[in-house]
């Protein structure tokens, strides 16, 4: 089978689009198809990916609300793309205006809709959330599910990665979707990777010694993860008690700035800086007490899998892809967006004994990871493509 992933949000210095991207070029030959990722580039270039894997791009502008990334612009030219790439099945893996395009070529392939964002909860949940319930606000935004149900008459699956996001979609009238959670690299991330001597380098850089109990954020610095909430509910949560906060991530030196100015304030924060090699991750990952995650807007929160393929507990907000990942009895939800909330799910965290709670998280830490999760998406995929296709093929 040759899928085609018009991947709107693929670049080469991508945080978890990268990833999960570049696991599936490896995943696909394995289980024997060919995997063609068709993106938004710098210029037109075809290039090469292992066995039975190609990174197409056509040169397109770059995206202005984040210049890291690029935006189909040309409807003609990608159609003329998938024609000549005659894909056995096409795949959109956002549902912004490519999804859309996507829908409307005229082939015969079927498709597949990928949510790998949620707009409604990065934005307008989070925007008005404070004054207006969510089922007020998608009155509000009903323009925007009207768009996402021609979507999915336009799709044959629309494919979710948490049962929170699927049941917001089948409430808001979408008719095909189906739930496939996606999961970790495998053979990296392991509790057994944790490092005394890490631990003790992170919680100097807060201030503290290896008494204390260290928290752990990674993820992008950008307006929907609430890292600033996180910061200040950290050092709030600090006051009288030895906790602290290791932040890591990269983005807009507004946002960083913002942040090393908060971290500055009474209160044991230190902030980092992005972390690409994988295994220098995981080892930080298994090296601390828990993940605190802010963003409530996740379809599956990569970062919150990983931490619990590390043996972390998880401190989330109680909606979206974070929660989804929550062991009971390892880690605390809180109300999302509340900074209050956050504090006290910080302080309780560290009151009921952190060394029982993460022993607990190590004993599930054996959690579903990304080849298995390629695995049950190409079976769906393979479903909807007419038997005599998949014989021409083979």
């Amino acid at each position: 089978m040759r899928i085609v992933d018009v991947c709107a949000f693929y670049a080469p210095r991508g945080g978890g689009v990268k990833t999960y991207v570049e696991r599936k070029l490896r995943a696909a030959p394995a289980l024997g198809h060919e995997m063609i990722i068709l993106a938004p580039g710098e210029t037109d270039s075809v290039t090469e990916i292992g066995r039975g894997g190609r990174l197409v791009t056509i040169a397109a502008p770059k995206f202005p609300l984040d210049r890291n990334y690029r935006w189909f612009d040309d409807e003609r030219r990608l159609h003329a793309a998938l024609d000549e790439l005659q894909p056995d099945l096409v795949e959109a893996s956002s549902p912004w205006s490519s999804a859309a395009m996507v829908g409307r070529w005229q082939g015969a392939a079927p498709r597949a809709l990928v949510m790998h964002c949620d707009p409604l909860a990065a934005y307008a949940y989070r925007w008005f959330g404070r004054v207006a319930s969510v089922a007020t606000i998608d009155k509000g935004f009903d323009r925007f599910w009207r768009h996402l149900r021609a979507l999915d008459q336009s799709f044959d699956v629309v494919v979710s990665a948490s049962g929170g996001l699927s049941d917001r979609l089948t409430t808001g009238g979408l008719n095909k979707v189906a739930t496939i959670p996606m999961g970790v690299e495998p053979g990296i991330f392991s509790p057994a990777l944790r490092s005394a001597e890490l631990r003790r380098e992170m919680l100097a850089r807060c201030g503290l010694g290896e008494d204390a109990t260290l928290l752990l954020g990674v993820g992008r610095f950008a307006a929907e993860k609430r890292w600033p909430m996180v910061v200040r509910a950290a050092a709030e949560a600090s006051r009288g008690r030895n906790i602290g906060l290791m932040l890591i991530g990269n983005g807009s030196d507004r946002m960083r700035a913002k942040l090393e100015k908060i971290a500055a304030r009474p209160g044991h924060v230190a902030i980092g800086g992005p972390l690409s090699d994988r295994a220098e991750l995981a080892a930080v990952l298994a090296s601390g007490d828990a993940l605190v995650h802010g963003c409530e807007a996740e379809t599956f929160c990569m970062v919150a899998s990983e931490a619990r393929a590390s043996g972390l507990p998880l401190i989330v907000p109680d909606r979206g892809g974070a929660h989804d990942q929550r062991l009971q009895g390892a880690g605390l939800a809180y109300k999302s967006g509340d900074e209050r909330a956050l504090a006290n799910a910080i302080r309780i965290f560290a009151d009921r004994g952190v060394e029982l709670q993460r022993h607990r998280a190590i004993a599930a830490a054996d959690v579903r990871t990304m080849d298995q999760h390629f695995a049950a998406l190409f079976a769906r995929y393979e479903a909807l493509v007419p038997a005599e296709r998949l014989l021409v093929a083979a």
